[in-house]
């Protein structure tokens, strides 16, 4: 049995992917922006998940390998905390990890 693996078509960085799905022109830049408008929100959201946890880190004047043993991760995700590495962490984790240093998160919709 063969799989057929062969790429056909690689979308550039920054395209607007539903242009290239074939949705029409002005559809497509309205999807493009609201997807937009998503993931910038989402960095905000982590950015600020992250900063509380620097925050913390600073706060109590920890050594990284300190920070890491009591967030329970190891010392370079510290290293991605502090230096805002939004797409390593998901925001469960950066919640979890709030959570374990009794710094619980609350959601407002609003």
């Amino acid at each position: 049995m063969n799989i057929d693996i062969e790429t056909r078509h690689i979308t550039k960085a920054g395209a607007n992917i539903f242009l290239e799905l074939g949705f029409d022109k002005a559809e497509a830049e309205q999807y493009y922006a609201e997807s937009q408008q998503q993931i910038n929100a989402i960095l905000a959201l982590k950015e600020q998940l992250m900063t509380e946890l620097e925050k913390w880190i600073i706060d109590n004047q920890l050594k990284q390998l300190e920070a890491a043993q009591l967030l329970n991760v190891s010392r370079p995700r510290v290293s991605d905390i502090v230096n805002k590495k939004t797409s390593k962490f998901s925001i469960d984790m950066l919640i979890a990890m709030l959570n374990r240093i009794g710094k619980p998160v609350s959601l407002a919709v609003g």
